[in-house]
């Protein structure tokens, strides 16, 4: 089996090193920085360029880019493709990148399927790689309603050879959703909470819930911000969600209403025991 990776980033650059150490798979890769594949030649992680011409003698073409690149990028290649190949998208979001597609995936000879790998750290690029990344980690793929059913079991089982530990199909829709709450919400809150001033003071003052509540501050600002803005809606729902809660704890401690306050923590507690007992 022959694969081709778009983008070799973190998550770009986690599959194929993953692949390679996984199925020692003959592996082409593209990216825009010459120095990125420069590194991933001499470290033989990929075994040439992902080329016009070379995408044609791929099997499985995975497009680890931003989401507005990604649509570009399969549009461009769709002819070159090779009959049969399955395109995977590895972008955070779906409805952005698997709608403007749908048509062309239709009227062409290969299969598409979104896909999330639901594995990552605070660090991005290629030097943030590596082949342990997705080690029993959950897959998300987001196939078509018309998509053929052994094609679905097809990257299921290619996913799982690759050290994934479970794998679930939804809906592109329903994929934005959550991740919306699960993974988006997540950065922001990160990301704002450091603006208190008093983040300049913490060295000596904080432990594990000051880390863990602000690991994923160190965001890539470029790509978040076409991931947020291309899942607007359920995302604003999200923020507002908690912007009402916070302002719930705000009150009660404002007016020193102990009862409010702790049936509010009581609450919480009892819905995180639910949600970790699932």
């Amino acid at each position: 089996m022959i694969f081709g990776i778009a983008g070799l980033g973190l998550i770009g650059g986690s599959m194929a090193k993953t692949i390679k150490s996984k199925l020692n798979a003959k592996i082409f890769g593209f990216d825009n920085n010459q120095t990125v594949l420069k590194t991933a030649t001499n470290e033989k992680v990929i075994d040439g360029l992902l080329t016009d011409k070379s995408i044609g003698d791929c099997d499985v073409i995975l497009v680890a880019l931003y989401p507005h690149d990604t649509v570009e990028f399969i549009k461009k290649h769709r002819g070159y493709f090779k009959n049969d190949a399955f395109v995977f998208d590895l972008c955070g979001i779906k409805s952005a990148v698997l709608e403007p597609l749908e048509e062309c995936v239709k009227q062409g000879n290969f299969t598409l399927i979104g896909g999330h790998p639901m594995s990552g750290t605070e660090n991005s690029g290629y030097k943030a790689s590596t082949p342990t990344l997705f080690s029993g980690a959950s897959m998300i793929l987001t196939p078509f309603e018309w998509t053929q059913n052994d094609k679905i079991e097809w990257a299921k089982s290619l996913f799982l050879s690759l050290g994934f530990g479970d794998i679930k199909i939804t809906t592109a829709k329903e994929h934005d959703r959550l991740i919306a709450f699960t993974s988006q919400l997540a950065h922001i809150v990160s990301n704002a909470y450091v603006k208190s001033p008093t983040a300049q003071l913490h060295h000596g003052f904080s432990a594990g819930s000051y880390r863990d509540l602000t690991r994923v501050a160190k965001l890539n600002e470029d790509m978040w911000t076409d991931l947020f803005l291309d899942n607007a809606e359920p995302l604003v729902k999200e923020i507002d969600c908690l912007c009402e809660q916070l302002k719930l704890y705000s009150n009660a401690i404002k007016s020193a209403d102990s009862n409010t306050l702790k049936e509010l923590l009581k609450q919480g507690r009892e819905i995180k025991e639910q949600v970790d007992s699932v």
